[in-house]
């Protein structure tokens, strides 16, 4: 069985920083695409940022030079190093993985439980 857990989420000041960390655990052949969604009260879950397993990196607009995703392909863990964070940042941000567990034909999407992550004052 294939788990995401993740870790790093908290309280913080606007401008301050935090580094969210996501590993993948189980069963694994192949961990694809890795990336970071959010999601606020009353809205939407966004998609943050992904990287594949080559490294491309992509962005949600509002937090391009602000967030950087990256990954440890032998670790099978996603990092999301946040900076000049915003009260609008605030959201349960989740990891997502594209895995191909051991014994199956095609890969499938996991999850994590999420993080919360508060900007405030």
């Amino acid at each position: 069985q294939v788990q995401l857990v993740e870790s790093g989420g908290g309280l913080v000041q606007p401008g301050g920083s935090l580094r969210l960390s996501c590993a993948a655990s189980g069963s694994i052949l192949v961990v694809n695409t890795m990336g970071w969604y959010r999601q606020a009260p009353g809205k939407q879950r966004e998609l943050v940022a992904v990287v594949t397993s080559g490294g491309t990196t992509n962005y949600l607009d509002s937090v391009k030079g602000r967030f950087t995703i990256a990954r440890d392909n032998a670790k099978k863990t996603v990092y999301l190093q946040m900076n000049s964070l915003k009260p609008e940042d605030t959201a349960v941000y989740y990891c997502s993985a594209a895995v191909l567990p051991l014994g199956h034909l095609r890969p499938s999407d996991y999850w994590g439980q999420g993080t919360q992550v508060t900007v405030s004052s």
